[in-house]
């Protein structure tokens, strides 16, 4: 008897197959994170890089060949037309709906870079589409790979904290001329948002944020946002494109200590709280703080775009997990809604109008979008469960 295996087993490889034939996929734009892009793909295993798309690009009308070695093309369905499992969406941020759109009807799938949309309505939109053709969309969040982050995200699970009393972050740098369409929040702070819901597993539960802009843009160049999740957990996050000091910071503080990654040098430190090193179980609880010893962990440090690219791979192939679907990066871009809606108000935003990340906990309530509670600016925040603000109906 002879064996019969398909010649053509699709992009969901089985076990026991033949082995699948290489992925398709195209890029659409070839600015400064579309080239990094082309490079992670022309290198992928597994996946053939067909074209890319950016009408704005010279090779584009000459007929030379872009970044990745590949063709580069002056329109999304020229691209259609070569036939391809899945895209990455790199062009500017007003254009990802209408680029998305078109991917999802042809039943193509996504990995859109962050944020999903410049509107949480253009980011329901993409989710849904997907969603309804039961396709893959993932979202570039990028720091979700990152080595340090990630090793710090499994000892918070493994409880080496203990309780988690705080998360901070502080993402700062020179003004990139590249970004023109949104401003900081949604260009920076949403990497901000979506790993401290990531990290701890928790949803946002209130915040207040306020915004300048210093460069004469027409939108904000600094913002300063404080809140708290939903199990009380307080945040704060500092991000603008005015200084020179580049840096990319995340201290989680608890009851153990403190950890604190660096995202620019993939590294993880931890600095333990003497306090509380006891084999006195009856005196475990925290009692104080105190220096204790300083940890600097080591593991293996890969490019986190390439660990992205090679889970968005897998997840086309069927392989469950491992990407930020686009329902959480709709989650992020309301809550950078929510950012911006507290700093245009000058009030604090909260409630159960703040949405949580799949699998992560909510505020008490249902969670329906943001149509976010706001306290009138001068008015004294009265404290409610778990310390959050009364709500207020506008």
């Amino acid at each position: 008897m002879t064996a019969t295996t398909s010649a053509h087993p699709g992009p969901h490889g089985r076990p026991g197959e033949q082995p699948a034939a290489p992925l398709r996929a195209g890029l659409v734009g070839l600015g400064a994170m579309g080239r990094n892009h082309a490079r992670i793909l022309a290198a992928l295993d597994g996946v053939e890089f067909v074209a890319a798309v950016d009408p704005a690009v010279e090779a584009a009308a000459d007929g030379r060949p872009g970044p990745g070695g590949v063709p580069v093309l002056r329109d999304v369905g020229e691209l259609l037309a070569l036939g391809v499992d899945y895209a990455v969406v790199a062009c500017p941020t007003a254009l990802h709906e209408d680029v998305g759109l078109r991917l999802a009807e042809a039943g193509v799938c996504a990995l859109i870079e962050k944020p999903l949309a410049h509107t949480a309505e253009a980011a329901r939109r993409l989710a849904e589409a997907f969603e309804a053709r039961g396709l893959v969309a993932g979202v570039g969040h990028i720091e979700r790979f990152n080595p340090a982050l990630q090793q710090l995200r499994a000892r918070l699970e493994a409880g080496e904290l203990g309780e988690v009393f705080q998360v901070v972050t502080r993402r700062q740098g020179p003004f990139p001329h590249r970004i023109a369409d949104v401003g900081v929040v949604k260009d920076l702070a949403t990497h901000d948002i979506d790993l401290t819901s990531w990290i701890t597993g928790q949803g946002y539960a209130t915040l207040s944020a306020r915004t300048v802009s210093k460069s004469g843009r027409d939108h904000e160049d600094m913002v300063a946002v404080v809140g708290s999740l939903a199990d009380g957990t307080m945040v704060s996050h500092l991000v603008n494109w005015l200084s020179p000091l580049k840096e990319r910071f995340c201290a989680v503080t608890g009851e153990r200590g403190c950890f604190v990654a660096d995202t620019l040098t993939a590294d993880l430190t931890f600095h333990a709280n003497g306090a509380v090193a006891t084999e006195w179980e009856a005196l475990r609880a925290f009692r104080g703080v105190a220096e204790g010893d300083t940890v600097r962990y080591a593991f293996p440090k890969r490019e986190p775009l390439a660990v992205e690219h090679e889970r968005f791979r897998d997840a086309v192939r069927g392989a469950a997990g491992g990407i930020v679907t686009a329902r959480e990066g709709l989650r992020t871009v309301e809550v950078s809604t929510a950012v911006l809606e507290s700093a245009r108000l000058m009030a604090d935003v909260g409630g159960t109008g703040l949405p949580a990340l799949p699998g992560t906990a909510e505020p008490d309530g249902p969670a329906s979008g943001v149509t976010a509670t706001v306290l009138p600016s001068g008015a004294p925040p009265a404290p409610g469960a778990h310390g959050r603000v009364a709500e207020q109906t506008t």
